[in-house]
């Protein structure tokens, strides 16, 4: 399959229409490029909060309260896409009220069959939990589709081995990120590449780009798209299928065989997948001693 994963930048929306023109044209040109699975970024929908205004699109808990309340007829206009063009979406996740106490940051993952699932973040950044108060949401999910198994890490979510292993039977990881920083953005990849090498399979980084002088908080933001494996026979030597370039929007594609990833999980040069295991009984049993 061929996989498109974005670097997406916010606009200013002055109209519902302003929105639904741009999302249309990012799925159809990738879509026309012959991708099948679409990867955007992680708080992309925050531009929605524009549709409010300056004063709200600035606040930080009225900005949650816009975006949510706009997360529906968003999840219509991308069912809608995806089977117009017959294509798999993650979309750009968003903070989204839905009965806990808090909002939880929540990407959404569109079928051509009209079929949707959602993953919520499970980890928060300090900004996440000290500032915005946004809060972790519901369990990891395998999303079994027509693709293969796919797994999402958010952002944070994908610099933690064990929320990696427990989506270890998935074929592709999509780490949607928002990170202000090179550093963050390294943070993330970093991440990403980690979880491909241990579970021996294929994850998808899409980021935000751009400055946006009227959010608090994605007013600054680094990155770029890009799509790695495990660096083992039928991959490339670095890991690296293909990445952007930092800071420019737009998409950054590849072509993906998942027999690669099989044939490396039965018969790879390592099997990090299938030897995880045998880490439980030795860091169980780490021992103290004394070079004084």
């Amino acid at each position: 399959m061929k996989i498109a994963t974005a670097a997406y930048s916010l606009s200013w929306l002055d109209s519902w229409a302003q929105y639904e023109d741009k999302i249309a044209s990012w799925v159809s040109k990738a879509a026309g490029q012959g991708a099948e699975l679409l990867v955007f970024p992680e708080y992309g929908a925050m531009e929605l909060s524009t549709l409010d205004g300056a004063e709200v699109a600035g606040d930080l808990e009225q900005s949650i309260q816009s975006v949510s309340e706009k997360m529906e007829q968003a999840a219509a206009l991308h069912l809608k896409l995806a089977a117009e063009h017959g294509v798999h979406i993650l979309g750009a996740s968003a903070p989204v009220l839905s009965g806990l106490p808090r909002p939880v940051n929540r990407a959404e993952i569109y079928a051509p069959t009209g079929q949707r699932g959602h993953q919520d973040k499970q980890i928060m950044t300090r900004f996440e939990r000290e500032e915005w108060d946004i809060i972790g949401g519901g369990p990891l999910k395998l999303f079994d589709t027509a693709l293969g198994k796919i797994g999402v890490l958010i952002c944070y979510d994908s610099e933690f081995p064990l929320l990696g292993r427990a989506l270890r039977e998935a074929d592709i990881l999509l780490v949607p990120s928002c990170t202000e920083a090179l550093s963050g953005y390294w943070r993330v990849r970093i991440g990403a590449m980690a979880r491909a090498l241990e579970s021996q399979c294929v994850s998808v980084m899409a980021s935000l780009v751009g400055t946006n002088d009227w959010s608090e908080a994605v007013d600054a933001n680094t990155g770029m798209g890009g799509i790695f494996g495990p660096p083992d026979r039928g991959f490339p030597a670095t890991g690296v299928l293909v990445e952007g370039d930092l800071n420019v929007a737009g998409w950054t594609y590849a072509d993906v065989d998942l027999s690669r990833v099989a044939d490396v999980r039965a018969d790879g040069v390592v099997l990090n997948r299938t030897h995880w295991v045998e880490q439980e009984d030795r860091v169980v049993s780490v021992t103290n001693q004394s070079l004084f």
